[in-house]
């Protein structure tokens, strides 16, 4: 029998993907438990499929209020607390130093709790981790984390994607999950029409937020409002093109080669999981990387980026991995 493992991934999309190849090789030596944002249940079936997910938003990964804590479900958090308490794991695991992931740990009473220490969270703990690198890719701390538990993971380099069959089309994605992160709609408009004029078919997808832009400038963009959703369409495409986001993850770790602009985020941390990922940064920023909000009153760092310094790069991208 297996012993049984809880893995924390709280926060977004992307994070989630990139803790891939973990959980893919967890599921080899453990029963592996997942406590993460309800559209892990989406992604579960095609990406880890043998991961039991428990769904969850913890309420410190909002955007805003997050520490409001008269609005926090303190019974929902109460009654999960009891649900994995009785599971009596065997080993917990965070790949993030996070001192309110290692007090979920702890409060589940696994038997094993390994983390990166932060703000004296080491109390919660039963084993440290060593950070990697300031500058390592955040997959590097699920490498750490499952060399700990016995695991071998290849880098993010040496992910494999999965095979695909040949496709001539574009999935164009505007949206992120930060406004401090979205490259002007209008570039992105200005792109599809280069692409369009050079015979690539380009389909367009943005967030809720967006959609009227798109279709008051005539384009037929579509709005997937969930991850089967977006899987559908990044199965119709060959490439990808966007901004540093969930969805941009998810279609490299569905094997299709990204080409992502990034603005207060960094590449080094945040690069899709495919070999043949490009990454175009935009201009030098005092305060970057940004978490969360912009110092200024727009992000010059991609506001300032114009079409006309992507496109060569993006135009040998493309021609570099479309079927022809």
């Amino acid at each position: 029998m297996k012993p049984t493992l809880l893995v924390l991934e709280l926060w977004g999309l992307g994070d989630l993907v990139i803790a891939t190849s973990f959980l893919r090789a967890a599921t080899e030596k453990f029963e592996v438990t997942l406590l993460a944002k309800p559209f892990a249940m989406e992604l579960a079936p095609r990406l880890w499929p043998e991961v039991k997910v428990v769904p969850f938003i913890a309420p410190w990964t909002a955007f805003r209020a997050k520490y409001h804590l008269w609005q926090w479900p303190w019974s929902e958090m109460r009654r999960l607390q009891n649900r994995l308490a009785a599971e009596h794991f065997d080993y917990a695991i965070s790949a993030r130093w996070d001192p309110r992931d290692h007090w979920v740990l702890k409060i589940i009473g696994a038997t094993e709790r390994l983390g990166f220490p932060r703000l004296k969270s080491a109390r919660y703990l039963t084993r440290e981790l060593a950070r990697p690198d300031p500058l390592a890719h955040r997959s590097e701390f699920w490498r750490v984390a499952g060399r700990a538990l016995g695991l071998t993971l290849p880098s993010r380099e040496a992910t494999v994607p999965p095979s695909r069959p040949p496709s001539s089309g574009v999935l164009l994605h505007s949206g992120a999950r930060l406004p401090a992160r979205v490259w002007p709609l209008d570039y992105f408009r200005q792109i599809a029409a280069r692409l369009r004029e050079n015979n690539i078919a380009v389909h367009i997808a943005c967030d809720p937020n967006q959609l009227s832009w798109w279709r008051s400038h005539g384009e037929n963009a579509s709005c997937p409002k969930t991850v089967t959703e977006l899987f559908a369409a990044i199965d119709r495409a060959g490439i990808f093109i966007g901004n540093c986001s969930g969805p941009g993850h998810l279609a490299a770790i569905c094997g299709l080669p990204t080409f992502t602009l990034y603005g207060p985020s960094l590449p080094e941390w945040f690069a899709p999981m495919h070999p043949a990922a490009e990454k175009f940064e935009g201009k030098s920023c005092p305060y970057k990387p940004c978490s969360d909000y912009c110092r200024f009153a727009k992000p010059f760092c991609l506001g300032d980026l114009r079409v006309e310094e992507v496109w060569s790069r993006l135009e040998a991208f493309a021609n570099l991995h479309l079927s022809t």
